[in-house]
Parts: structure tokens; sequence; C-alpha cells
């Protein structure tokens, strides 16, 4: 922790030829009324345009990228993170100019209009996505804090510039802000960021904003979005546990999370593909402040829909039963102990492992600890937490495509054996 109240982490990467910045504010929609839920987003388009070094986006872009580095932001209902990347040599220019960006923005009104317009073109081309419009609608029916593309794209006339620098000058202080730096961070280079951050031209405000308080829900049915051009339905099945499971905990589901869909010889995934049902299938954690999920999400022809229901309920019903053979979470364990050795194979993948948690919740993950953790799992710890997943009854399919409410239901009564008391089986 710094004296201006930010916190960060230097990741030494010895010998590396570049590196990685991403500095994070909780700044996400959460904050700011629902009616102008885009003032986080327009304002993240903007911030690494015009500022007091230099007065012209593009100007700006061409300055920053000059030697081959790269520059970006990320908007979220939580946080908004901006990131470089950069030759080694020039690390020091390319960081300044990225603070530059970000404590000395000018707002001006015809940038404001330009990536007004930006905006909503990047809101319509994700309305195309399928799978995104289902998953944020999904996301709101179980009680989370998200709208879709479209309703966004509907919002953003409430929007002024006037609203986009009150939400910075709300949201960017130095008491807010969390950073990761990786790349041959050499002792006198950590001396050097030391003085750059502690010296950032913010104010240092009070502490990070917390989080939000948000509890899942239980769908009465499931949610079916129609769309008469799409021919095979897309669908997500998610189960929610209140509270947030321990790192044990989420080591075992996901090992046999990679069991499931993870590989083309996996046991979900892998039968489907073998029957020629479908093509891909994926799954997955999400862990939250108060909750943890795990979904199920695919695209289908309606025809293979209820066979690989048939599948998924088959699997899952296994392990909750506790039949797990112990060759197949050693060969799981394998798989999982190699994906992570190559998981660091950048420097940007290296300081993503560690970025995510600690912009959450500012704990640094031991990732030496990694293959200790995965050998640990065994199969009661996965029928322990996958029981849990099913007991707490938190539920809901969605739906979209050519399809209707009767066929929808035909699925969520076939997925509904899963939460039948499965610590009873």
């Amino acid at each position: 922790m710094l004296k201006n109240g930010s916190r960060g982490l230097l990741v030494h990467i010895p010998d590396a030829q570049v590196m990685t910045f991403d500095i994070n504010f909780r700044a996400g929609e959460y904050l700011v009324d629902p009616l102008k839920w885009e003032v986080p987003h327009l304002m993240e388009h903007i911030l690494l345009g015009a500022n007091q070094l230099i007065p012209k986006a593009r100007d700006f872009q061409a300055e920053l990228e000059k030697n081959g580095a790269y520059s970006n932001a990320t908007t979220g209902v939580y946080d908004i993170t901006y990131e470089a990347e950069c030759a080694d040599f020039e690390w020091d220019r390319v960081l300044q100019l990225l603070l530059v960006a970000i404590t000395k923005p000018l707002f001006l009104k015809d940038e404001y209009e330009a990536e007004y317009g930006n905006v909503a073109e990047e809101l319509t081309a994700r309305a195309n996505n399928h799978s995104r419009r289902l998953s944020l609608a999904l996301r709101k029916e179980f009680g989370f804090l998200a709208k879709t593309d479209r309703e966004r794209l509907g919002l953003m006339a409430n929007v002024s510039l006037e609203d986009v620098q009150q939400h910075y000058h709300d949201t960017h202080q130095a008491g807010n802000m969390r950073f990761c730096f990786a790349g041959n961070i050499t002792p006198e280079r950590v001396r050097e960021i030391e003085a750059i951050m502690t010296n950032i031209s913010l104010d240092s405000g009070t502490t990070r904003f917390a989080l939000p308080t948000e509890m899942p829900r239980k769908l009465p049915k499931p949610l079916v979005i129609k769309n008469q051009s799409v021919k095979n339905i897309y669908f997500f099945l998610d189960a929610f546990m209140e509270r947030r499971m321990s790192d044990a905990e989420s080591d075992a589901l996901n090992l046999v999370n990679t069991m499931f869909t993870e590989t083309l010889y996996s046991k979900i995934l892998g039968a489907a593909r073998e029957r020629g049902l479908v093509y891909d299938m994926g799954s997955g954690l999400n862990l939250s402040k108060h909750s943890s999920n795990w979904w199920f999400g695919a695209q289908v022809s309606p025809r293979n829909a209820k066979p690989l229901f048939d599948i998924m309920n088959h699997e899952i019903l296994e392990v909750l039963h506790g039949n797990l053979p112990e060759e197949e979470i050693d060969a799981a364990k394998q798989y999982a102990l190699g994906r992570f050795q190559r998981s660091g194979q950048t420097v940007g993948a290296t300081a993503g492992g560690y970025s995510h948690r600690y912009f959450f919740d500012d704990h640094i993950n031991d990732y030496y600890q990694m293959p200790e953790r995965i050998a640990k799992v065994d199969r009661d710890a996965i029928v322990k937490i996958t029981r849990e997943m099913f007991t707490s009854n938190i539920w809901g399919l969605g739906v979209l495509g050519k399809t209707d409410a009767e066929f929808a239901a035909q699925l969520n009564e076939q997925a509904s054996v899963l939460w039948e008391k499965p610590q009873l089986i």
C-alpha cells in the first residue's frame, strides 16, 4: 500500500522483453443511476484520448503506440481497467503516458460526441451476439445488476458529458485504485514505480468502494427469448449457492468441470460429439461477493437438445452418487496441471493470473502453490461441493432461438431432476 492510499502488485519476470500495466478503479455501472447506465462506458472510451499533454486523441494514440505499444480499457458492472503493454526499453515512457491520460483528461465535447457514436456501434454489434444477449438477460432475471445491450442503447440518450465528468471525479481517486505491473521489474525499477505511483496526480479519496450486495434467486420458470431467425437454440443452465466457495472448493469443482466439458474427450462434450449432438459446449464457475455459480451452456439444434440434456444429467448425477473413478480424477489433475503451466507463457497472462482476484478483493494468489492445490483435490471434495451446488435449490434455465415456452418448460423439467435432494441419493 502506498502513502496515497492506492495498492498494487509488481510481478517480477526476469529477462522479460515486455512490460504490462493494468490500472483498475472500482467505477463500474453499479455506482451510477440505472437510467444513466452508460456513463462509465462512455467515460472509459474518451479517457485514453485528449489530455493536457497531447490535446487530441489520435495524436495521443500515435505517440503511445509509435514503438509498437498497445493500450486499451474495459468497463464492467464493478470496475474499469486501463491497460498497456510495451517493449521493455520504453516501459517508463509508456507508463507515464498512460498515467497522463488517466489523471489529466480533457473530456473534449467533439471527442465525446464521436465516442458516443462508437459506443452505440459497439452495443449494436454486441446485441447481435445471441449467447451474450441470453447471458445478460439471465443474469438480470437471477437478481444481479445487468442490462442487455439493447437496453443500454435505449439509455444512452440519458447521459451527458457533465455526467461523465462527474463520474470521473467521483471514482478516479488514489484510494480507489489498484494496479498490477509485470515484467523485468528490478529493484531499481521497484523504487521508480513506487515513486511514480505515489506521486500520481489524483486526489487520495477515502478508500476502495465496496462491492454491491447481490443475492441470486431461483427462476419460477425458464426465461425464453424468441428469435425466429435463429434455427438452433442457445441455452444456459445455472446453479447457485448462497456463499462464495473457498479456494479448495473451487479447485475441486473446477476439476470436475474440466472433466465435463473442457476437452473433446470430456464426459459431457466428448460423449455428445461422439453421438453428433453438438459442435461445442461450455461450462464454468463464477464467484461473486456472496454467491457461487456453476453454469452449462451450448448452441444446439432443437432435436438434439433433449439427448444432450440426458447426457448432462447422467454425468452430473454420477458425481452426485459418488461414482467418479480415481483414474479419471488423476487424469483430470494431469490435464489441469499442464494447463496451469501453459497459462503463464506470456507476461500478460502471468499478470492476469494475479490481477483478476487482486482487483476483486485485494487477495494475492500464491501461484507457486497451485500444483499442490491441484494434487490435494480428491473424490470426497468433488462430491461434497457438487452436492452443495445442487442442494441450494437456486437455479434456472434460459433459452433463446426458434422455440417456445412449452419446449423450454420440457427442458426445464428434464433438468430439474438434478435438484431432487441429491445429497440423499
